[in-house]
């Protein structure tokens, strides 16, 4: 049962005492309205101790602590002063409304905390008539620090948002697939509304946004002349002969002639479609300079779009990169998921990852083995952008093509590289990079590739010299035979060599176990200690024997007088 009640507040911590309380009968309706009633509610608790806050920061402090479940100095010395001294005999459980701040304290202060529903019924209470329980309060004062912590929790909630920079990303994909389906439907309605003037020109020309730029330039397909030809040649893509059948079949035209009050709402409307097109042109070019920013391994590998539909999907690039590979390789499709486990069928393979060009140029045997393998690189690459200082595209780039000798495997069967391998060439590559950067910065000439490589050899050499005058002749030949080794694996060997290698290994690790074998029988002690080993173990066989030859005289002599 609780016995005393932590309160968490605006203006402070409070500590209450609970002096009475019903658990039989908590959940009847005269036990709610005593809680409602303060003069009842006042019976079942009384304060203990009050500790306000001394500026809004600090309030904020606190609050951001209990709403990660912090125990901080502030409330560790409140606790510890009220409930550190406790009577022999009684036990104190302290009410706290969260569950992880009440473990926290728990393994903290080792006081027993409970978040019960008793314990929820009673701070509800206490929230309830705070600003009368609390002493030295007056009755706006709680509502007035109740409003600025929320107003500067918020602000610094969103001023310290990790995903802020994720969140354009996801309202920009957001925009562009809903102006898709804007731009189409638009483009549609007005190839039915001006084809009812000029229908031949739905034929000649398939596109949507140049159908709406031409129809805005034509307008009255009665006033097109062969002196309007040269700048519909450069409207239609410097296409004389596109340009020469248009003209042709607006002469022959079939459609009927329409008022000029309704050739100012369709040129209007071909006007905003044409507005629409364009504006989805500089959409797409700021999606692809924020996904390179935020994500460019992962656009490498995937592409502008794809790419922000799995950080949309997931919530966040910090989410995406939780996932393991089986979720991004599903991200999209939970309805095909829970509908297959629900009727025990075939599970979905790809989700939003089936419009990536790799799956589409995979056979159809390949199509679930490439959308699992491509789904392994996705969440590297997410990983590699979230969690890099400074991300770049060159991790996307060499996974892209592991995918693509993936590929070559499937259809030749050619073994694809390591993924350790590639990532030791990306990682020595930015290296290097580094190392040209800094020369740059420290003697200011632009071409230093060729004196970069240079000390660094010498820097090896005299760590070798100092190593082989602290060590011994076999230690040095240790590390002259594992220099060979690193040689050996960083260039491709061939089936023999690997094993003429491998043979090499197991004499130089039987030469040493000799090595090691020959001072220790030439220690007297250890020849002694086997040798009386092997006497016990002797006298032990032999007792052994002689037991079984008594015991079977004995059987025999039973036998006979039998």
């Amino acid at each position: 049962m609780v016995t005393h009640l932590l309160f968490e507040s605006a203006s402070g911590y409070a500590i209450f005492e609970v002096k009475f309380a019903e658990d039989i009968g908590a959940k009847t309706q005269a036990a709610q309205e005593s809680i409602k009633d303060l003069s009842k509610f006042g019976k079942m608790v009384t304060l203990m101790s009050f500790s306000p806050f001394k500026s809004a920061a600090q309030a904020l402090e606190n609050a951001n602590d209990v709403s990660e479940g912090i125990v901080n100095d502030h409330l560790r010395n409140l606790i510890e002063l009220n409930l550190s001294k406790a009577v022999k005999g009684s036990k104190i459980i302290l009410g706290v409304a969260d569950s992880v701040l009440a473990s926290n304290i728990k393994s903290a202060l080792n006081i027993n905390c409970e978040v019960s529903d008793r314990g929820q019924e009673l701070l509800r209470g206490v929230r309830l008539h705070a600003h009368k329980l609390l002493k030295g309060l007056q009755d706006d004062d709680l509502k007035k620090a109740q409003l600025g912590l929320g107003h500067s929790y918020s602000r610094a909630k969103l001023k310290f948002n990790v995903n802020r920079i994720d969140n354009m990303i996801i309202q920009a994909i957001a925009l562009l697939d809903q102006l898709d389906k804007d731009v189409n439907l638009f483009s549609m309605r007005i190839r039915e509304w001006y084809g009812y003037h000029f229908p031949e020109l739905v034929r000649l020309v398939p596109d949507n946004q140049l159908y709406a730029r031409v129809a805005l330039f034509i307008g009255d397909k009665d006033k097109l002349t062969e002196e309007h030809l040269p700048e519909l040649t450069t409207l239609v893509e410097d296409n004389p002969t596109l340009a020469q059948n248009i003209l042709d079949a607006a002469r022959g035209s079939m459609g009927s002639s329409l008022s000029e009050i309704d050739m100012l709402n369709i040129s209007a409307f071909a006007q905003r479609v044409v507005s629409l097109g364009e504006y989805r042109k500089s959409l797409v070019s700021y999606l692809s300079e924020k996904m390179n920013q935020v994500a460019p391994s992962l656009t490498a590998l995937l592409g502008e779009r794809i790419g922000a539909r799995l950080i949309s999907h997931a919530g966040s690039l910090t989410n995406l990169s939780k996932c393991p590979a089986s979720t991004v390789q599903i991200l999209g499709a939970e309805k095909a998921l829970f509908r297959a486990l629900k009727t025990k069928g075939n599970t979905p393979k790809y989700g939003l990852l089936y419009h990536s060009s790799f799956i589409g140029r995979a056979g159809p045997k390949h199509k679930g083995r490439i959308s699992r393998f491509l789904a392994n690189k996705c969440a590297i690459a997410s990983r590699i952008d979230c969690y890099s200082e400074n991300p770049t595209p060159k991790f996307g780039e060499v996974l892209r093509d592991q995918v693509e000798e993936r590929l070559k495997f499937f259809e030749s069967g050619e073994p694809p590289s390591k993924n350790a391998d590639a990532m030791r060439k990306v990682l020595d590559q930015l290296a290097l990079e580094a190392e040209a950067d800094s020369d740059k910065d420290e003697d200011g000439d632009v071409n230093m590739a060729l004196t970069t490589l240079e000390p660094s050899p010498k820097k090896d050499k005299k760590k070798k010299r100092k190593k082989s005058e602290a060590m011994d002749v076999d230690g040095a030949a240790d590390d002259s035979d594992e220099e060979e080794e690193r040689t050996a694996k960083k260039q491709k060997l061939s089936k023999e060599e690997k094993k003429a290698m491998k043979k090499a290994k197991k004499e130089k690790k039987e030469k040493k176990e000799t090595a090691a074998a020959q001072p220790a029988s030439e220690s007297p002690k250890k020849e002694k200690q086997k040798k009386d080993k092997e006497k016990e173990k002797e006298k032990v066989k032999e007792k052994e024997k002689k037991e079984k030859k008594e015991k079977k005289e004995k059987k025999d002599r039973k036998d006979k007088k039998a």
